[in-house]
Formats: structure tokens, sequence, C-alpha cells
């Protein structure tokens, strides 16, 4: 007599467990873990950005200098032009006083911005600012400028504000910027929500100093 075929069963085999809800707290936990570190991570780069940038000239980041070039200024002459930009959320007009100017390499040059509080309340801005093109940036020096420093405008208040600038002789041994003829300075004042509280100091009313 002929048999049916028969399928094994292992009776000892048990159903998969479900996840458990404290499983899932714990994934959820690691997860924002993770998030929270990510955030935290990128907000970190950007202060080493901005020094790495500083100490390159990456990206077209221009350089800060303690004074004049001990070889002083030499006869080419190269033009800067000023651009000036506003990011939204921030009340003020922004512009040179001077759209572009000749000047000597080597030649410390102070030229103003003009700014004005639109606002009928104290706001405050931090500028960006980079040079074009970007192969300048290690050489464009500033021995002062208002982007160095936070700035904190009264309702309506209008300021001038400086930079003083050169650009570093040793450009003109840099065959790649042989051909240079124009740099482009380009600031953009962003708003700051919690601006920096510090102390009135001698000489800081004056509204051409940009709370240096």
């Amino acid at each position: 007599m002929d048999h049916e075929p028969t399928i094994s069963q292992d009776v000892s085999a048990k159903p998969a467990k479900r996840r458990g809800l404290g499983r899932d707290v714990v994934v959820a936990s690691i997860c924002g873990g993770v998030v929270a570190l990510m955030v935290g991570a990128s907000y970190a780069a950007v202060p080493f950005y901005n020094w790495f940038c500083r100490a390159t000239g990456f990206n077209g980041t221009t350089q800060v200098a303690t004074s004049a070039p001990a070889t002083g200024p030499i006869a080419r002459k190269i033009s800067v032009r000023f651009d000036s930009n506003v990011a939204p959320g921030l009340p003020w007009k922004f512009e040179p006083e001077q759209s572009e100017i000749e000047v000597n390499i080597g030649q410390v040059t102070t030229i103003y911005y003009t700014v004005t509080n639109q606002a009928a309340r104290t706001t405050a801005g931090q500028a960006a600012y980079n040079v074009a093109p970007l192969t300048v940036g290690s050489y464009f020096q500033k021995i002062n400028c208002f982007c160095f420093t936070e700035q904190t405008m009264a309702p309506g208040e209008k300021r001038e504000m400086p930079v003083v600038f050169y650009v570093d002789p040793s450009i003109a041994d840099d065959h790649e910027n042989d051909g240079l003829n124009t740099i482009t300075l380009s600031y953009t004042f962003y708003p700051v929500k919690d601006p920096v509280v510090k102390p009135l100091a001698s000489g800081e009313r004056d509204k051409r100093k940009g709370n240096l």
C-alpha cells in the first residue's frame, strides 16, 4: 500500500517574538543621540571652518595683519572694488562710500562703509566677508575692520565703519596672479539675535570707529 508523503513539523519551533515597546524606546533614544551629535558637530565645524579660511585664505577669505608690510608699497597698481549686501531679517542700509579705488600694492589704505539702522528698535549684525578672485584671499591683509566684531545699532542710527587694508607685495611673485588688475572686496551683514553686550570705552562714541 502506498503511503502519502508527510511533512515533518518542528514542534519545538517557537513563533518570533514581536519587538517590545522597551526596545523601540532604546532605538529612538540612540537615533536622537546621533542626530544631536551631528547637529553639535555641524555647529562646532563653523568656527573651525572660519579659522581655517582665515589661516589659509581659502574661499577668498582675507587675512588679518597687525601693521604695514615691511617692504612698503611697490610701483604696481591694482583696482579694488567694494561690494555690500544685507541678509534678510536685518533692517539696515549698507553701502560703501566709494565703489572703487586704485592703490599701489603694499599701500595701507582706509575706506569707509556707511550703515544705517532703518528700524525703530536696536538691532545687531555681524559682517561676513571675502574677496574675488579667490586666489587673492591670502594676499588681502586687513589691519582694522568693522567685520572683526558684532555691530549694534540704535534705532535710526547711522555710522561710518572703516576698513584698513593693503595688498601684500608678495602677490607680485605669484605668477597665478600676474594678469590680475581688479580685486573685489565683498561684505554681507547677517542679523545677530543675541548680541554681545560690552561696556563703552573711551572714544567708542566716535561714529567713524564702527564699534572697533
